[in-house]
């Protein structure tokens, strides 16, 4: 399972929010990290970022994403998903308002 986190092509004119949009892939890898169930620790052992994609390399990967674990009822693409929603949402408000 790969989840792959592409980045927009904005113009240089609104810096804060192109180096923000840059930072995406990390802060969603350690997000999704996080985020992810730790009972033996394989999980995120196996969890690695290359790029702009997350590799969950485990055969229960889809499992735990769908929320067959207790500790992440929402798996971790939802969170991570509002996760970045709010760091860039936090990048464009700041930019219009400042």
């Amino acid at each position: 399972m790969s989840i792959k986190i592409k980045k927009n092509n904005l113009p240089r004119s609104i810096g804060q929010i192109q180096a923000k949009v840059d930072k995406v892939p990390k802060l969603a890898f350690a997000f999704w990290r996080k985020t992810t169930p730790k009972r033996t620790g394989n999980a995120k052992r196996r969890t690695s970022l290359k790029g702009d994609t997350i590799y969950a390399r485990y055969p229960y990967a889809e499992q735990l994403d769908n929320g067959w674990s207790k500790q992440a009822p929402e798996g971790m693409s939802k969170p991570t998903f509002k996760y970045i929603q709010r760091i860039l949402g936090k990048a464009v408000r700041k930019k219009k308002n400042g």
